[in-house]
This record gives C-alpha cells, structure tokens and sequence, in this order.
C-alpha cells in the first residue's frame, strides 16, 4: 500500500503522469484488494477506461462479487455505455444483498432508455422484496411523475411522506406531492400542501404561485410570485408569470413595471421583451412599445408574433416605409413567412408602388390561396389596377371559400358582364 499512498501524495502534488506511471508499473504485483484501491482511485481522477479495465480483470477472478458489477456497472454508465451496464447488473441474483440496489439501478437506466414499463416492473420486484424501502416508493413516484401519470405518483409521495421523510435526493416530498395533485387537477388539495410549509425557497414559491394561479386565485398567486421577486429578484421564470397575473387582474401598470424589472435582469427573453411592448401599447405608450417588440425581434428576427405585432403599431402610425424597411431586413437573414409577404404587399400598396405591391400579393398567393380574406383583398387589388381578367378566378376561389358573402358575389357578376361586354 506504501506505493499507492506514494501515488496518492504525488496526485496531490499535480504530478499526475509520474502517479499514473507508479500505478502502472505497480499493477502487475498488486493483489486483489490493492487493484479494487487502484481502481478506485482511477475513478475518483477520472480514468474510468483504465478502471474499468482493472475492475473487469477482478470480476473474471472473482465473477459473482456483485459489488465489482455495480461499480463496473456505475463506470459504464459514465461511459455512456449503458448496455454494457445493464448486462452486468443483470447478472446480480435475487439473493444477492445487493438484488434491491440493482433493481433500483437497472430502473434508472431503463427510463433513461425510455424503457418506462420495463423500469416500472423493476421497482415494483424491489417493492416486493423490501416493500417498507421509501428509496423505492420515492423511485416508484418519480418514474410516474416524469410519464405524466400523477395520481400514482402521488400514492407514492405519500407514502414517503407518511414515513415523515421531508427529502430524499435533494427533491422535497411535499413540493412533489403538490405538483402532482396541481396536475392532477386538484388544486386545492395541492394548494393546503404549500400552504402547510414554511416556505422560503424561491421554487417551491413559483410554484405554489403557478398552483394557486391554475385555481384561479390569482390573489394568492401574486402574493407568491412578489415575494420571489423580494427574495431573488434573478429568477428569471418569475416577471412574467405576474405580470401576466397582474395583467389579468386589470392592473396595466404595475405588470409593465413588472415586465420592465425583469428585463433588467434578463436581457434576453424575447417573450418579455414582447409582453413588454404590449403592455406599453396598452398604456398608450406607443414609442415605448415600438421600442420593446424592435428588441424582441433583434434577439430573434424570426419572431412571428413579435414581427407581425410591430408591422401593426407601424401600420397604426401610416409608417408604410418602415415596415417596407423591416420586412426587408428580416428577409435578408433568412426569415420567411407568406404573411410577411402580404404584409408588404399593402405596405407598397399604401405607398403607391404598385408593381412592388403586385409582385408580393403574387409571392404570397402560393401560400394563402386558400386564406379567403386574403383572396378577398387580392382580387379587389387586382381590378383596381385594370387586372380583371386575373381578378375574375381570384374571386370566383373566394366564393368558392365564402358562398354566403352577397357583396363580393354581387361585385364579381358586374365584373364579369363588364368584362364580357368589353
């Protein structure tokens, strides 16, 4: 052992080539036990290659110790290797000591595989041979929990929780317990949860915020959600959850004060970015709103909702230019979208650039020739620029959309008898 303690002292001294090469030239005189050391240590450094291999020497000496299995079988995992794992751990017997840890682990690697039933079968074997083992009701819950099925999951919470166990594996019992029930839709019961703890951990109060706002107490959920902010104004998730709630209540004002804080501290959240300018636009605060979507849509140029949103407030102030010049932009990196293409096209309608307004109604028309109030606008567009030969099937496609519309009906049959009579 004098040796390994030499290459110890020489790892803690940063001399890690001169550690290995004294483990390595070590090895081969070694016994059993100090290569199961060597091993160890290999893995504590992070060559789990050469202690996997020292591990599988040891287990064709020694081929039933279920702990080299499972530690072999943990490097593996690390490895990325995680059938080789499996293979291993399935080797341990059912009177092995160590049969319920491998069940729990073999659980754990078939859900990472997606194996869900599989891993589900597995618990419920280790429930059998130690049914009172809350590790297991606790694995039981959380596989449930992470498919979706919540009201056995929470069976299992509470299982653990009646064996006054608050945590286990740094997840709080009875957060999970309300996040279940919450899912399950029963919010009031998740609710008297929450409301039995002492609370000060910013996620268990986002939730219990987002739980009272899914049972419509937005009073509570508000009250939860402010005192986050109070206690750790960075978390970010937290802005625009209240000023969405603030925002329902009715309270404009404070849900922009509220969007305008959180970008403080997250400069980067095109949805609050976006929220932002709609709450501004609420408040008659125009230029300010403008100014927020513009930032939503430099973070991502392809933002749909924030662009169409900006082209409005553009439209609004008879800034046709501006949203020709937008529009431009955002194509020019490679957004798309037919909408964006109408869009322009009344953008260089209201411009008076007619031929530019023609060619984007007929680039949006591959895509919107079954949107009616598009092929509503584009054939009244069409006869207004003398195109009636070309406005006559655009609105007999609209009819064909909207058979109930008298007015376009009425207009198209004038434009066919005049454009027969000429």
């Amino acid at each position: 052992m004098e040796t390994i303690m030499e290459a110890v002292h020489l790892m803690e001294a940063k001399q890690t080539e001169k550690a290995i090469q004294l483990l390595e030239g070590y090895l081969p005189t070694a016994d059993p036990e100090e290569k199961y050391t060597i091993a160890e240590l290999y893995m504590q450094w992070g060559f789990l290659q050469e202690a996997s291999e020292i591990l599988d020497e040891l287990l064709q000496l020694y081929p039933e110790e279920s702990e080299l299995k499972i530690t072999l079988a943990d490097i593996y995992i690390e490895l990325e290797k995680d059938e080789y794992a499996i293979e291993l751990l399935n080797e341990v017997k059912e009177d092995d000591e160590a049969y319920v840890q491998v069940l729990i682990q073999l659980a754990d690697l078939y859900q990472a595989q997606g194996l869900f039933e599989v891993a589900e079968q597995k618990l419920l074997n280790a429930k059998q041979v130690a049914p009172n083992e809350p590790i297991i009701d606790f694995a039981l819950a959380e596989l449930l929990f992470s498919i979706g099925e919540y009201r056995g999951a929470t069976t299992y919470y509470d299982k653990v929780a009646s064996m006054d166990i608050k945590e286990l594996a740094n997840v709080s019992i009875d957060d999970r317990r309300a996040e279940s029930l919450a899912a399950s839709g029963e919010y009031e019961k998740a609710l008297e949860i929450y409301q039995g703890q002492e609370m000060e951990n910013s996620d268990s109060l986002f939730k219990y915020g987002v739980t009272a706002n899914q049972a419509d107490r937005k009073d509570i959920a508000i009250k939860a959600w402010e005192r986050v902010v109070e206690t750790d104004p960075y978390y970010h998730t937290v802005y625009q959850k209240l000023a969405g709630a603030y925002e329902e209540e009715g309270l404009e004002k404070e849900a922009y004060e509220t969007a305008i804080k959180g970008l403080k501290n997250d400069e980067f959240n095109k949805e609050l970015y976006f929220m932002a300018g709609q709450l501004a636009h609420k408040l008659d605060k125009n230029d300010e709103s403008e100014k927020w979507m513009r930032e939503a849509v430099a973070i991502d140029p392809d933002y749909k909702e924030g662009v169409l949103f900006l082209i409005e407030l553009l439209k609004n102030n008879e800034n046709f230019k501006g949203i020709i010049e937008l529009v431009g932009e955002i194509k020019s990196i490679g957004a798309s979208d037919p909408l964006y293409e109408w869009e322009l096209a009344r953008a260089y309608n209201e411009a008076e650039l007619y031929k530019d307004a023609l060619n984007h109604y007929k680039e949006a028309y591959n895509s919107l020739n079954q949107d009616s109030d598009f092929m509503k606008e584009y054939g009244y567009f069409l006869t207004e620029e003398g195109r009636v030969q070309e406005a006559i099937p655009v609105l007999e496609s609209y009819m064909a959309q909207q058979p109930l519309d008298d007015d376009v009906e009425g207009f198209l049959s004038r434009l066919k008898q005049a454009n027969t009579e000429a």
